[in-house]
């Protein structure tokens, strides 16, 4: 009559587990995600300008007269 090989309980306990789980691995790579965003991902125009003239593709004078345009 009653099977006793049945026991509902790890599938209360293993599923809402595996969702907290899932939860917390999204969220770490959500913040991993942003940090290098923050460190390495955004450059600004000053800093290009300063890659530029660094690899030669600008002279000097083109150099300082874009860096004070960009400073103000």
């Amino acid at each position: 009559m009653w099977d006793w090989n049945y026991w509902p309980m790890p599938h209360f306990f293993f599923g809402p587990l595996f969702m907290i789980v899932i939860f917390v691995i999204c969220m770490v790579m959500m913040m991993w995600m942003m940090q290098g965003h923050r460190q390495g991902g955004t450059t600004n125009a000053l800093d290009i300008l300063n890659e530029r003239y660094a690899r030669g593709e600008i002279n000097q004078t083109e150099y300082e007269e874009r860096r004070r345009v960009l400073r103000q």
